[in-house]
């Protein structure tokens, strides 16, 4: 009989902690998600109206040529992004993961700091490095102007739009990296060395292995938010790096087509969609039965 009561008590506790943030998530994420899905089954029919239709012609327009090769360069870059993250971010992790506890906590601040500046002011520190008049071309001109030293193309390109990427993007791989790689049981690790097998071996049949869900944490981590990311495009690239989040911020600003950028904002909130429960199904098969 007590433990009944304990428990409605419980439930009230527990539903007065919920219910907030529960609201907040409908009102403020939910609700606009749905209308803004609604929006994409419509037509414009004025300058600031929108006929819920039904209809699927913006996703059948998203899926025009056009728009699929936009969509397809999108995830190349999002997918390069997330490789290079991961080829640089792994050994960074495993450093920390194996540092000194009073260094891996610095280490591990020095990771989250970019966090704390904007965004915005990160990216324009990057032009300030990558322009023609930046810190790389002026401190290569001044060690090589006396040979005819040419300053790089460096912005407005693809490469500049792939450093921002990473730059930007890179903590997303390094924070789930670590969180896997620091509960490692280091006694395999020992057996690994006591049996003959040397530091590359024993990450690449020891380590990674066991890693190997936060490694796909950390690929699913980086390449959603990258294959979204539309400030990098926009502000480092030329007309050729722009990716198909660019092309949805001018559907709703300048072009007024709330309705196709909807259905193109959908293409890859059900992109998304399709990489988690990928990842589930990853996850439930790795579970001993």
């Amino acid at each position: 009989m007590t433990s009944g009561v304990d428990w409605r008590r419980a439930k009230t506790v527990l539903a007065a902690l919920l219910g907030p943030p529960l609201g907040w998530f409908l009102l403020f994420f939910a609700v606009p998600m749905a209308v803004v899905w609604a929006y994409s089954f419509g037509t414009n029919v004025g300058v600031s109206d929108i006929d819920i239709s039904g209809t699927f012609a913006n996703y059948a327009r998203a899926l025009e040529p056009l728009y699929l090769g936009i969509l397809m360069k999108s995830l190349a870059f999002a997918a390069l992004a997330t490789l290079i993250c991961l080829i640089v971010g792994f050994p960074v992790a495993l450093a920390i993961s194996f540092a000194p506890p009073g260094l891996k906590t610095w280490l591990l601040i020095g990771v989250m700091l970019p966090f704390w500046t904007n965004l915005l002011i990160r990216t324009y520190a990057l032009i300030a490095i990558l322009r023609d008049e930046g810190l790389i071309n002026s401190g290569l001109e001044l060690a090589f102007g006396w040979a005819g030293f040419e300053r790089l193309p460096l912005m407005n390109n693809n490469f500049a739009v792939m450093v921002g990427l990473v730059y930007v993007h890179l903590p997303f791989t390094v924070l789930p990296l670590y969180a896997a790689l620091d509960r490692l049981d280091r006694s395999l690790l020992e057996a690994s060395f006591d049996l003959g097998a040397g530091h590359l071996r024993t990450i690449w049949n020891v380590v990674l292995p066991l890693a190997a869900p936060g490694i796909i944490s950390a690929v699913l981590l980086t390449f959603i938010p990258v294959l979204g990311s539309y400030l990098q495009p926009d502000l480092l690239g030329g007309p050729d790096s722009q990716m198909i989040a660019n092309v949805i911020e001018r559907q709703f600003k300048r072009a007024n087509d709330w309705p196709f950028g909807a259905a193109l904002a959908f293409m890859l909130m059900y992109l998304t969609l399709f990489g988690i429960a990928m990842q589930s199904l990853l996850k439930r098969r790795e579970r001993p039965e």
